[in-house]
């Protein structure tokens, strides 16, 4: 998941300073008193403006999002996401690159072009990076120092959802070095000269890469969309916010350094965002100390990594947990029959914890198997997807834990080179479109509930049968 080549188009670098909460109260509008023939002049001058704006930006600041949909916020009771006082099931999918494609006007349709697509399938949420930290076109160019174009990106990708009635679930930073990561925050720190370490577990626990982090969160959480004026805190259309995409801290097997960074860093989104919902980001591998090591793991190495699935997710302030599916990584050499197995085991085991233990909903939000694994065809991807939608669907029958699951990932046209060997177009297989449009009718019944009527108006009486 490498970021383009190329030379960023006259970027614009805001600086972003801690701010007293004053700042973030209600700003009246400005009154503009007009007298005797200055009148045309000033409409004449405001039209052309406008004009311009609509033409640089591909219409994006005005006409584009005249009508903003009403949404509410998701929220959790127990171990159901809630939505408008009903439980709310997730189908949705994985689409990192939206921001990075709304950065340039030639690319931003395909942004438009994927959330029509996951409406048109009955999707509900996506869950896409809100981070590019020193990379190619990158949203923080150091600490605290952001590209407003790019930002303007993530303004366009939250905007653009909500017209497709899509929420999204926002990554803040990557423990991987795609996009920047943890990696480069360590490199500031360095430059800075105040690096305590050069591990890149040192984001972790190096205070003065820690406060660049919470700087960071601030910045995004308290960001007002250039589009619908709305604070990025106060916008339904975000379905969650997620700490760090596959944390590991395997420098401390103990688990507390890890343990300890996600306690200060929740609480410290929680104050400042009281609206949504907080998850990790999470692999869901079991630690050293729990009985699921031996049992259900993949492999030893699994509870090696300074993460530990029970103890990270029982956090007070993170609401649900995050947990990943990738069978073909983890057993390379096993036949795909055995990995559904191994899937299957996999999930029945995080929904019994959500149940029984943590008394949280579960997010399965990765899961996918890549086409380069040996003897891949399309009909076991296939079987793979239908066995997690199943267990799901099941698991809501029942109002169970298992709250929903995104797919890793959905492409538009032209796009292969992000494609990473999961990648998938909507409508390319009518097969492997059946599954989720299915999954998003089935998920909407069980309670007599709709909700994918908010998505496509159209998408209930096309897809899912005359009871509705």
């Amino acid at each position: 998941m490498k970021g383009q080549k190329g030379i960023m188009k006259s970027p614009q670098f805001v600086e972003f300073r801690p701010q007293s909460s004053a700042t973030h109260m209600h700003t009246q509008r400005e009154k503009t008193i007009v007298s005797g023939n200055g009148v045309f002049y000033q409409i004449l001058g405001f039209g052309m403006i406008v004009v311009l704006i609509y033409m640089s930006f591909g219409g994006i600041a005005l006409f584009s999002f005249d009508e903003v949909p009403t949404l509410s916020f998701v929220g959790r009771n127990g171990t159901q996401f809630m939505l408008d006082g009903k439980a709310f099931y997730v189908n949705g999918w994985n689409s990192y690159w939206l921001m990075a494609q709304s950065v340039d006007e030639e690319t931003r349709p395909r942004v438009r072009e994927m959330l029509k697509n996951g409406a048109d399938m009955g999707l509900t949420v996506c869950r896409t990076w809100a981070f590019n930290d020193g990379d190619y076109k990158a949203l923080q160019i150091s600490p605290g120092r952001f590209n407003e174009q790019t930002f303007k990106a993530l303004d366009y990708v939250i905007a653009e959802a909500r017209q497709h009635g899509i929420r999204l679930l926002l990554s803040l930073v990557n423990d991987l070095n795609a996009y920047g990561g943890k990696n480069q925050y360590v490199k500031w720190a360095w430059q800075e000269g105040i690096g305590i370490s050069s591990s890149n577990d040192s984001f972790f626990f190096d205070p003065s890469i820690r406060s660049y982090f919470k700087n960071y969160i601030k910045a995004v959480l308290t960001r007002k969309n250039t589009i619908n004026g709305i604070e990025y805190r106060n916008d339904p259309t975000i379905f969650g916010w997620e700490l760090i995409n596959e944390p590991r801290c395997m420098s401390d097997l103990s688990g507390d350094t890890l343990q300890e960074w996600i306690e200060e860093m929740s609480a410290f989104v929680k104050l400042i965002d009281k609206n949504h919902l907080l998850t990790i980001g999470l692999e869901g591998f079991y630690g050293p100390n729990d009985p699921k090591d031996l049992t259900v793991n993949p492999e030893y190495w699994a509870s090696k990594l300074g993460s530990d699935f029970i103890r990270n997710s029982k956090t007070t302030n993170i609401d649900f947990t995050s947990v990943h599916i990738y069978p073909d990584q983890w057993f390379p050499d096993q036949e795909f029959e055995d990995q559904l197995k191994f899937v299957y085991k996999w999930m029945r085991s995080h929904i019994e914890d959500g149940d029984t233990v943590l008394k949280k909903p579960v997010l399965f939000s990765e899961y996918g198997l890549s086409e380069t694994m040996a003897n891949f065809t399309l009909s076991n991807r296939e079987k793979m997807h239908k066995t997690i939608s199943d267990i799901i669907y099941k698991s809501a029958k029942k109002n169970r834990s298992g709250a929903g699951a995104l797919v890793w990932q959905f492409l538009v046209g032209g796009m292969k080179e992000f494609s990473d060997s999961y990648g998938m177009v909507p409508y390319e297989s009518s097969s492997t479109d059946s599954i989720f449009i299915k999954q998003s009718c089935r998920l909407a019944r069980i309670k007599g509930w709709s909700h994918v009527m908010k998505v496509s108006n159209n998408f209930v009486s096309k897809n899912c049968g005359k009871e509705y």
